[in-house]
Formats: C-alpha cells, sequence, structure tokens
C-alpha cells in the first residue's frame, strides 16, 4: 500500500479516552490488523481503505503480493497451546487469527515456536529500514496486533520478527510497554475516527503521498490547495497504466476469455485478441454476445461493460458487486434535496460550460469575420445566470447561449467541408432524429461521452442517476449529464471538428432513412478512434499546473466533486482551461 518511509509525520499519541470494544456482535466489524498499520502510517489513508472501501492498486501493492505468494499458501498447522517438556516445534503459514474481545482480526504470514510459546513473523517486500529501531513504527504496530491476537488465544508471545524480502533480513521486534500502548493508541483512534464518520485532513507536503497507491483518490495536495496551501499541487504520479476501451459494434460478434485475454470472433473467426491488464472498459453495441466466463472475469476485475443498442443508444452497464463506498452515495443524495445547492452546483457547471464554449469558438474561428460581439454576448449570458433565482431560469439561459453558440457552430468548420454538396452545412442543431451529418456526430459524441461519465460515476463510488440540475427520471443517468455539462464542448464538440476538418470522416460515412441521419459501421470506428484520441489528450490544469489526459481528468473531476459533498471544498472546482 504505501513506501517504506520514516515516519515523521504520524499521527500523534491519542489523547481521547480509549474506546473498548465490546463483545463482537453482528453490526461490528473486527479490525484488521493491517488498518492499525495504515492508521499509524496516514488516518486519512486507513479511512479512504476501511471507512469508505477505496482501493487501488500500484506497482509496490503488486510486487507485495508477489513476495507474499509462498507465505499466502497455507502450510504446517498451529496447535492449541500446551507446556510439554519437548514440545514439538511449530512451523504455520497463513494463519488468520481473530478476537472477539478485541475486536481485532490478523493474517499471519508465519507463526512460529514451540509448545505455547510463538512469534508471528510478518514478509515486508522491501530492505530493513536503517531507523533506531530496526523497524517503522507501522509494521511494528502491526506486528504488536499479531501478538496480541495471539496472547488471546493462550500462546505466550513476547516478540515479533519482520522478514524484508530484498535483503533476506529478520528483524526482531520487541512487545514492549511502549509498543504495547501504541499499539492500543492506533486501534482507538483508528476506532473513533470511524465511528465518527468524518475524514481525516490529508498529510501536507508529506514525502509518503506520491507513492502511495491512494493518492489520486485522497487528493492531498489538491485538497490542501483549495484550502490555502501556497504550495503547488504536485503531478499525480500514480500511473492508470495504458488500459483502453474496447469498442464491439458488428452484428452478431463474440467475446469469449482465454487465459489472461479477450478473443472478439466473428462467426467461427477470431478477429482480435487482448490482453486483459490493457482492457478499462468494453462497450458492445447491437446483438454482442459475451461468454459467461469472460462476463464473470470482467466483473471480477470491476472492469464495467456497457451496453448499447445498435444506434449507439446507452441501455446500461454491468459491474463486479459495485463500489462499497456508502458514505459518498449518503452525501450525494442529501445534497440532491437541498434546493439552493442544486442551484448552486447547477449554476456553476453551466457557466463552466458557457466558458469551455467561448473557448472553442475563439480557437477554432474559421469565419469571414472575428465573433467579438458573439464572444461578449456569450459574456453577457454568463452574467445573467449569476441573478437567475430557479433552475427553471437558468434553463432558459442556458437555451439562450446555445442557441448563440450552436448558431455559429458552422464557422468553426473548415471552408472546403462547409458547404452543402460536401455534406457539412450544419445549420442549426437538431435531434431525435438528428437530420444531417454534423448533428448525427454531435449526438453520437454525447452519447460517447454520457457513457464515459457513468463508467467513472460508478468507479468512483456515485449514484450516476441521482443528479442536481438534471432532474431524476427513469433511465436518465442525471448526475453524468450534470458533470458532463463543461466538458460537451471541450471533448464532444471538439472531436466533431477533428473528425471533420481532418478528413477522418466522411460524407460517404452516413446513411439517410426516414429523415434520419446516422454513421456507417465504418464511420462510427473511425469516429470512436477519434473520440478516443481526444480523451487521451494531454491539457495543463489551470488551477493545479500539472499535465493530465481527458481521460484521467473525469476522474479527477468525479473525486473532486466528492471531496466538495464530504465537506473538505467549499466549492466545486469546475474545469476551464484558459
Amino acid at each position: 500500500m504505501h513506501q517504506d518511509l520514516p515516519s515523521q509525520d504520524h499521527p500523534p499519541e491519542q489523547t481521547e479516552l480509549p474506546l473498548p470494544f465490546p463483545e463482537l456482535n453482528r453490526d461490528l466489524p473486527l479490525l484488521p490488523a493491517r488498518m492499525v498499520n495504515e492508521y499509524q502510517y496516514c488516518p486519512r489513508l486507513a479511512y479512504l481503505e476501511w471507512v469508505q472501501g477505496e482501493w487501488e492498486d500500484s506497482r509496490d501493492t503488486v510486487e507485495g503480493r508477489y513476495i507474499h505468494r509462498r507465505v499466502d499458501k497455507p502450510g504446517g498447522k498451529l496447535p492449541a497451546p500446551r507446556e510439554a517438556e519437548e514440545p514439538e516445534p511449530i512451523h504455520a503459514r497463513s494463519i488468520t487469527l481473530s478476537s472477539n474481545r478485541l475486536g481485532l482480526i490478523a493474517k499471519m504470514d508465519l507463526v512460529e515456536g514451540a509448545g505455547d510459546h510463538v512469534t508471528p513473523v510478518d514478509y515486508k517486500r522491501g530492505k530493513r529500514p536503517h531507523v533506531p529501531r530496526g523497524a517503522y513504527e507501522p509494521e511494528r504496530v502491526q506486528l504488536c496486533v499479531q501478538g496480541m491476537i495471539l496472547s488471546e488465544h493462550g500462546y505466550r508471545c513476547e516478540q515479533g520478527v519482520l522478514y524484508y524480502a530484498a535483503s533476506r533480513e529478520r528483524v526482531p521486534v520487541l512487545f514492549d510497554e511502549e509498543l504495547r500502548r501504541t499499539t492500543h493508541n492506533a486501534i482507538d483512534g483508528l476506532r473513533l475516527i470511524a465511528a465518527g464518520g468524518q475524514i481525516p485532513p490529508p498529510l501536507a507536503d508529506s514525502p509518503k503521498c506520491p507513492r502511495c497507491s491512494l493518492v489520486g483518490i485522497c487528493l492531498p495536495d489538491e485538497v490542501n490547495f483549495f484550502r490555502g496551501s501556497e504550495l503547488t499541487p504536485r503531478p499525480l504520479t500514480v500511473d492508470r497504466g495504458t488500459a483502453l476501451p474496447v469498442y464491439v459494434q458488428t452484428h452478431h460478434a463474440k467475446i469469449s476469455k482465454r487465459g489472461e485475454r479477450l478473443d472478439i470472433y466473428i462467426g467461427d473467426d477470431k478477429v482480435q485478441s487482448v490482453r486483459l491488464i490493457d482492457v478499462s472498459q468494453v462497450a458492445v453495441f447491437g446483438n454482442v454476445y459475451i461468454t459467461t466466463p469472460a462476463l464473470h472475469e470482467l466483473m471480477r476485475r470491476n472492469i464495467p461493460i456497457s451496453w448499447h443498442s445498435f444506434g449507439g443508444w446507452l441501455m446500461g452497464h454491468t459491474i463486479g458487486t459495485g463500489h462499497k463506498n456508502v458514505e459518498l452515495r449518503t452525501a450525494q443524495y442529501t445534497a440532491s434535496f437541498d434546493p439552493a445547492l442544486c442551484l448552486r452546483l447547477a449554476k456553476g457547471l453551466v457557466e463552466a460550460k458557457i466558458r469551455n464554449a467561448r473557448t472553442l469558438l475563439r480557437r477554432n474561428w474559421k469565419g469571414p469575420d472575428a465573433p467579438d460581439a458573439l464572444l461578449e454576448d456569450l459574456r453577457g449570458d454568463i452574467r445573467r445566470l449569476q441573478r437567475v433565482k430557479d433552475l427553471q431560469g437558468l434553463l432558459g439561459i442556458e437555451g439562450s447561449a446555445a442557441s448563440r453558440y450552436f448558431g455559429s457552430f458552422r464557422y468553426l468548420i473548415r471552408d472546403q467541408y462547409r458547404n452543402e454538396a460536401f455534406g457539412f452545412d450544419f445549420r442549426t442543431r437538431n435531434r431525435r432524429p438528428p437530420t444531417d451529418p454534423v448533428n448525427a456526430m454531435l449526438s453520437y459524441a454525447y452519447t460517447l461521452l454520457v457513457r464515459t461519465w457513468v463508467v467513472t460515476l460508478s468507479a468512483v463510488g456515485f449514484d450516476p442517476y441521482r443528479g442536481f440540475y438534471h432532474q431524476p427520471r427513469y433511465g436518465r443517468p442525471a448526475l453524468a449529464l450534470d458533470l458532463m455539462e463543461p466538458f460537451r464542448p471541450l471533448i464532444a464538440d471538439s472531436v466533431v471538428l477533428q473528425a471533420i476538418n481532418n478528413g477522418e470522416v466522411r460524407p460517404t460515412d452516413f446513411v439517410q432513412a426516414a429523415g434520419s441521419v446516422n454513421l456507417t459501421n465504418d464511420g462510427r470506428k473511425r469516429f470512436i478512434g477519434t473520440f478516443e484520441r481526444r480523451m487521451s489528450h494531454e491539457v495543463t490544469h489551470p488551477l493545479f499546473q500539472y499535465r493530465v489526459s481527458y481521460r484521467r481528468l473525469l476522474e479527477l473531476q468525479a473525486r473532486l466533486f466528492g471531496r466538495f459533498l464530504h465537506g473538505e471544498l467549499d466549492a466545486y472546482p469546475n474545469f476551464t482551461p484558459r
């Protein structure tokens, strides 16, 4: 979970009265020894994992599991404690013990000893740190918890051992009175924050944060930035990898699992094979079949599958057991019933949308005259929305701004493509059904964007169907529609312009029937490629000053929205590039 670093900013010793743990009942979960370690390392990290159920792998956590692969296999037996003149030696691997009286549980890598004398051995991935006590305090505390549980089971346990795999060294840890007192304080502190329901503040400019796998969820520098820190946030260094969405839209295609890969078939012919570690999500369009083993593996890995009609309409999505962060959804539901908060959020989202529309117009204008009057009118819409008293009035201003924007959208298309003969002569926005190629691409781009937001919000822990600006309605992902508003010009509209102006989509890539215009299969493939390249495009964050891809940015914004709902931020920071 974390890199072994000096523990100079671990939590101060508890001054509150300890919370004695009552005999376990069905409503009180046992506290894992690993969570006590995390609390001693960083209370916020322990809260995110233990209370909110957050988790994200990093290179360190994956390597740690690899180091533990041997001791994670049960071996040997842990007999009942007994005194004997010549006791049998004990060497038991992967032993899980708990104590209802202490309210603790621990999985012990190795238990050594003889008779009623035992020593827990905890495996660590790195090298032995050169510190006065031979090990950092969080690891010593975790080992002490194991000793406490063994003592509860009748064994005599006076010390433990930390084994560092990289240097192959054993470091003895004596369970003296000082360590026991520190361990009890950590246990009581973790129970206190869990019972209080208030996430601890992030560490300030700590060297622990960059290598923590949850840094992209915790956002310590970003939260501190909005709280007045003068330090520029460090770039999000935890790599989300190169995993990308897989789109399958061919009629009667089949997706199956073979080992660590997904194989895609059309009929009996395998047309594509991708590694599961390279897949971030799967999007299927129309009559596409996913085998049960493939579906189970995707759910096990929490890789979402989105289901679409052949024309692209989002019908739903599938993901494992879902996110465990009940606190976040509770905060979302509570805030959604506050009319004043809904209006304040909606104003910010619409203002950001209009600002980003102005930015797109300014950067891509290809009309005969400068759009100064249009930009000023949109600025006037922003001023007017600040005086709006209700959501209905806000809808009117948003509609007026959209009319101005789309009324001049044709001047963002290059001259050679902006004519009726070529097919991209856009005049006005229409939908259901779109009646020209540009409107068809706009509608499809918005479908792709809302699908991306639904997946992102579900992965973060939100309910995508409970919004603040868009009112709840059966089958409508209102929160996804809310948060995508500022990104319509930056991502969806920009993708349409790129597809036209770069010649990636041509007039022959459309079919017309009964007054409706839609992309062909080949046209959709190229347009999806344009959309995904845009999602991978990196931009400089106007507040944090580091570069981030749009794909990563959507998750960052969702996380910041969660921090706002939890009360850590005074306002939700909308993304409006300069």
